[in-house]
C-alpha cells in the first residue's frame, strides 16, 4: 500500500484566457479555472498506483477560494482527500515560496510514501515547483518520468531527457514529476462528480501550518523573485514579393533583397 500526495494547481483555460497588454499580465478572470493539464497526468498516475497496490491519494493545492472547484474535480477523478491552502498570506508567491508552502502543507499531512507532480504548469512553464518541494522535504526526486515500472519496496521509473531514456530507482519517500506521455487521464463519471460536490474540502491558512512553516517564507514577502511585466510578442504573417519581367532583372532584385537582409554575407 502507498500513501500518495499529488500537488495540483488551478490554472486558467489557456485557449480562452486573455492577456492584459497594458498591465503586462494574464487576466485570470477572463477564463474559467481548471486543473493544470500536467497535474491531471500526475493524478491519474497516482490513482492507477492506488488501484494496483492499494493505499490513498491526497491532493493539495495553494490558491484562492475558487480553487476549491479543482480540488473537487480531483476527488471526482479518484483522489480520496483534498486540501486547499488558502490565505491572503500565500498571495504573490513565486516558485520558491509556492514550493515552501506546499512542502509545509505536506509536512502537516504527515505520512506519505510518494509525491507525484506534473512536469510543469501551462501558465508558468518553469518545471521548478516539484523538485523544490522535494528539496524542502529532504527527499530524492526523479524528473521527466514517462513510465512507472515498479513501485513495491522502491519506485523504478523511466525518464525522458533529451534524446535518451533512463531507468532510475529511488527509495521511498520520494517525489517524481511526470510528463504527459505517462498516461491518458480518465474522465470523471456523473456519479463521481455528484459525490465530489458533497465531499468535505479541508482548508488550511497560514495559522493552520504555523507549526511547520515560517511565515517569513510565505507569499510575496517570502519570494526572492519579482515578476515586473509579461510581454506578448506580436505575430507577423508571411511576407512575399513577386518579381516579373526580365529574368536577369528579377535575379538582381532577389540578390539585392537578400543582401539587404544580410543573408548573403560578404558575397558581392
Amino acid at each position: 500500500m502507498l500513501d500518495i500526495i499529488v500537488p495540483i494547481k488551478q490554472v486558467p483555460d489557456m485557449e480562452r484566457v486573455k492577456f492584459d497588454t497594458e498591465a503586462g499580465r494574464i487576466d485570470r478572470s477572463s477564463a474559467a479555472g481548471e486543473i493544470n493539464p500536467f497535474d491531471l497526468n500526475a493524478l491519474e498516475a497516482a490513482v492507477q498506483l492506488k488501484e494496483k497496490l492499494g493505499g490513498t491519494v491526497t491532493t493539495i493545492s495553494m490558491g484562492p477560494p475558487q480553487a476549491e472547484s479543482s480540488i473537487r474535480d480531483s476527488l471526482a477523478r479518484g483522489a480520496d482527500r483534498g486540501i486547499l491552502l488558502v490565505d491572503r498570506a500565500f498571495a504573490g508567491a513565486d516558485t520558491w515560496a509556492t514550493s515552501y508552502a506546499l512542502a509545509s502543507g505536506i509536512k502537516k499531512v504527515g505520512r506519505y510514501d510518494l509525491i507525484v507532480c506534473g512536469e510543469k504548469t501551462v501558465d508558468g512553464d518553469t518545471g521548478q515547483v516539484g523538485p523544490e518541494i522535494a528539496e524542502w522535504l529532504g527527499i530524492p526526486h526523479v524528473a521527466y518520468v514517462s513510465e512507472i515500472r515498479d513501485a513495491g519496496d522502491s519506485i523504478t521509473a523511466v525518464c525522458e531527457m533529451e534524446n535518451e531514456r533512463y531507468g532510475i530507482e529511488s527509495p521511498f519517500p520520494a517525489l517524481i514529476t511526470v510528463t504527459k506521455d505517462i498516461n491518458v487521464p480518465r474522465l470523471p463519471s456523473f456519479a463521481d462528480k455528484m459525490n465530489a460536490r458533497k465531499a468535505e474540502i479541508e482548508k488550511w491558512g497560514a495559522a493552520e501550518i504555523a507549526d511547520v512553516a515560517d511565515a517569513a517564507n510565505l507569499g510575496l514577502k517570502g519570494s526572492p523573485t519579482r515578476l515586473n511585466k509579461v510581454v506578448i510578442p506580436s505575430e507577423e504573417g508571411r511576407k512575399g514579393e513577386v518579381f516579373r519581367g526580365n529574368p536577369d532583372d528579377a535575379v538582381t532584385k532577389v540578390a539585392d533583397g537578400l543582401q539587404a537582409l544580410g543573408l548573403l554575407g560578404g558575397v558581392k
